[in-house]
């Protein structure tokens, strides 16, 4: 099983990222998915999450209106496009997969600074 992510990087407050979760191993189509994140001396914190459809989606307030998940049950991916960064969204981001078990993968570093 793996969870793979990529898309993380350097960027300019204002600025836009797409986060990708590559997923292999299990039923992907079978699990919800979630993407957290988790700053330096926080805890981490849950970002978005799309239903294993993909009918559904609930944010945190934090990135409501910014953030958008989505998912292509075909490519076994999950994507986090995200706009209007602000500092405050720098952190390492993780994807999560829910079902039977829960698989996470290893987490890709999004740092908006000028």
């Amino acid at each position: 099983v793996q969870l793979v992510e990529s898309g993380g990087g350097l960027v300019q407050p204002g600025g836009s990222l797409r986060l990708s979760c590559a997923a292999s191993g299990f039923t992907f189509s079978s699990y919800a998915m979630r993407w957290y994140r988790q700053a330096p001396g926080k805890e981490r914190e849950l970002v978005a999450r799309i239903t294993s459809a993909g009918g559904s989606t609930n944010y945190a307030d934090s990135v409501k209106g910014r953030f958008t998940i989505s998912r292509d049950n075909a490519k076994n991916t999950v994507y986090l496009q995200m706009n209007s960064l602000k500092p405050e969204d720098t952190a390492v981001y993780y994807c999560c997969g829910l079902g039977p078990y829960d698989y996470w993968g290893q987490g890709t570093q999004v740092t908006v600074s000028s």
